[in-house]
């Protein structure tokens, strides 16, 4: 099957075309106990292991992205393939995020999802805006994580991960 003509990207063509790419799913999270904020992102990259360093790309102008800068720390608790209803409910715009979900709180105070496989505290260690995204770059504290099947989003849908059964990369690990 041969790919189509080139077109003129736009942001519609970026974000389908974008979207072949398949992904992990997180929700950052930041504030104080008495205005949180959160959000589903995929739009996550181990950037550094020494020190720990994580990226985030957050939409301009956000509750979440002004939060993050505002408070200088984020939590990021990354999706279970079990997890589908709080990937949904953290894509929302609106309303309070927090009050229907079980979180747990690290030394950063910030809610982590209950039964995430990653549950991660950052500190804000630097930012940049870049088109209508903020990238945070967040400097790992606290961290622990559980095995299991890690939910994935790809061309606007849920799904899980199905291995060729290989053995692991060693070279992962």
């Amino acid at each position: 099957m041969s790919l189509p003509s080139f077109q003129t990207c736009d942001a519609t063509t970026m974000r389908r075309a974008m979207g072949r790419l398949t992904s992990g799913v997180a929700v950052v999270s930041t504030g104080t106990p008495d205005n949180f904020q959160g959000m589903t992102i995929s739009s996550l990259t181990s950037i550094s292991l020494e020190p720990s360093i994580l990226m985030i790309s957050l939409t301009e102008g956000s509750r979440t992205t002004d939060l993050v800068g505002e408070s200088g720390k984020f939590g990021i608790s990354i999706l279970s393939s079990r997890q589908e209803a709080v990937a949904r409910h953290f894509a929302t715009r609106g309303g309070s995020r927090f009050e229907s979900v079980d979180c747990e709180y690290g030394s950063l105070e910030v809610p982590l999802i209950r039964d995430a496989l990653v549950q991660a505290e950052c500190v804000v260690h630097s930012w940049h805006d870049v088109g209508d995204h903020r990238v945070f770059y967040g400097l790992v504290g606290d961290i622990r994580f559980r095995d299991g099947t890690g939910i994935l989003f790809s061309s606007g849908k849920f799904g899980e991960f199905h291995d060729f059964g290989h053995d692991e990369m060693p070279w992962l690990f």
